[in-house]
């Protein structure tokens, strides 16, 4: 097999939002209890957070996360999770059919993040909740004080305000499985108010309004063109969010998912911009892809985990283990965000401990990762700066998708670096002989050449946790203005060059 990129220093195609490289923390199974926050493990600190969780996010290069859900927040009430601890509720939590002890709420969650030195991105709750609720909490976080609300954050102990930035008007609202679900037109009014009541609070926040929750959603995009009516003017972001999974398919089919996902986002930018015409707007309206990742397990068994012993606090739920070949599939995800960099400004990988996550924890054990984590941990690291267009092709295989290239490529040019950096997915069984040339560029040399992959595509690190992890080869050449090598089949590679 062979594949040969062009790619120039002039034609650029967007300027990346590090913010791209978020994740997603939900009280949902052990996300929060027994992931990033276990009082009694010999890692927690004094505000019982793991520390080596903690540890492993920095590596990770974790930017944003967004909370507190997900489904959860559609039946949450913020007041439930501030003030003293023992005199918080316990409430049943409904979406995810557990005890919620609020032990976590906005101000630990807060400090957390601080530790954790990542930006937080606010759900608000518009299925059981509306306006009042969205207005007051962004009182308590943001407003320096004087008034109900940011006095109440200071009797917390809290003298200065969050200042949190992004918010986003509720979650999934399309969906018939979300507390409080709505129709597009119930949605629009609901979110476009909430939004006019939030900027007269603070005029500088940032509003994410829900866009569709899946690319096979039957409203999808009608949804968005019919709620982005109602609130294109007044929402700085629209969320999108995806899961793949399905190995049953056949590793070609299951890899070639991220090509739907790459249609789902240029349908979606289309349907924003029709709406920005429609509305004579000199506004871009950009996305937040704020849920996406690997799902291999089927709803009917989530269904079924959540009925099995319902009403516990932090339940083993959806709790997946990914394989080599997950990981090829979530690279390729991501690296979607890098080829639309120019309308993606936020991404959060769901979920960021123990369910479907990057990091796993047991109780009392030392925190491990999966495969998954290393292609994040590349991109966070190496794909920041500009990404460039790209021309030329490769062998290519026929499915569901229509004709698939066995290469998946995408060229960061890091100025301050000084660096093109090539994240590459092999989606073949054969080795790839690869090419690329770097017009107006004079190459240097070359930094490294990192693989991952693996000669059995199931193995997962569940029982070896280093049975997957990438590793160095040096086996890229250059000749002029070229660099030239073998991919392996099935792997995941970043290829780092020395530029002028």
């Amino acid at each position: 097999m062979k594949a040969r990129k062009i790619i120039n220093k002039d034609f650029r195609k967007g300027t990346i939002d590090k913010r791209i490289y978020g994740s997603f923390v939900e009280h949902m199974g052990r996300v929060v209890y027994g992931g990033i926050y276990e009082p009694g493990h010999f890692s927690a600190d004094e505000d019982g957070f793991r520390q080596d969780v903690l540890e492993l996010v920095k590596k990770m290069g974790v930017t944003a996360v967004r909370y507190p859900g997900g489904n959860f927040v559609s039946c949450y009430d913020w007041r439930d999770g501030v003030g003293p601890k023992e005199q918080r509720p316990r409430r049943l939590e409904l979406a995810w059919r557990a005890v919620e002890t609020n032990e976590v709420g906005t101000n630990e969650f807060m400090k957390w993040a601080h530790k954790a030195e990542v930006e937080p991105i606010w759900a608000v709750n518009l299925g059981t909740k509306g306006i009042e609720n969205a207005v007051s909490a962004l009182e308590y976080c943001n407003i320096a004080g004087g008034t109900k609300y940011s006095d109440l954050r200071r009797s917390h102990g809290i003298e200065n305000p969050y200042r949190i930035k992004t918010w986003c008007l509720g979650n999934e609202m399309d969906g018939e499985w979300q507390i409080g679900h709505k129709t597009a037109e119930e949605y629009g009014r609901l979110a476009q108010e909430t939004a006019k009541a939030m900027k007269l609070v603070d005029p500088e926040v940032r509003l994410v309004s829900c866009g569709s929750s899946k690319s096979d959603m039957l409203t999808w995009p009608e949804w968005e063109a019919v709620t982005l009516s109602y609130t294109y003017d007044y929402v700085d972001y629209i969320s999108l969010h995806q899961y793949y999974g399905g190995q049953e398919k056949g590793t070609a089919e299951f890899l070639a998912q991220s090509v739907d996902m790459e249609n789902y986002i240029k349908t979606v930018i289309a349907t924003c911009d029709f709406v920005k015409a429609k509305k004579r707007s000199q506004k871009i309206l950009n996305i937040s892809f704020d849920e996406w990742g690997v799902w291999e397990m089927p709803d009917q068994e989530v269904v079924s985990q959540v009925d099995a012993k319902p009403w516990q606090v932090a339940p083993h739920l959806s709790e997946q283990i990914y394989t080599m070949e997950d990981a090829l599939l979530f690279a390729s995800m991501m690296m979607n965000f890098l080829k639309y960099a120019d309308r993606i400004k936020i991404a959060c990988q769901s979920l960021l401990t123990n369910v479907s996550a990057a990091i796993m924890t047991e109780e009392g054990a030392e925190a491990w990762v999966q495969p998954i984590f290393y292609p994040f941990a590349h991109m966070s690291a190496y794909g920041r700066g500009i990404v460039l267009e790209e021309q030329g092709r490769g062998d290519a295989y026929s499915c569901s998708f229509g004709e698939v290239e066995y290469l998946d490529s995408v060229a960061v040019y890091n100025v301050e670096r000084n660096e093109v950096v090539f994240f590459l997915v092999n989606r073949g069984e054969e080795n790839m002989d690869f090419s690329a040339e770097l017009q107006n560029f004079r190459i240097e040399g070359i930094a490294e050449h990192i693989i991952m992959c693996h000669e059995n595509r199931k193995i997962t690190n569940r029982e070896n946790h280093n049975a997957v992890k990438p590793f160095e080869v040096q086996d890229v050449t250059t000749k002029d203005q070229t660099i030239s090598c073998m991919l392996r089949p099935l792997s995941w590679n970043v290829i780092r060059v020395k530029v002028q």
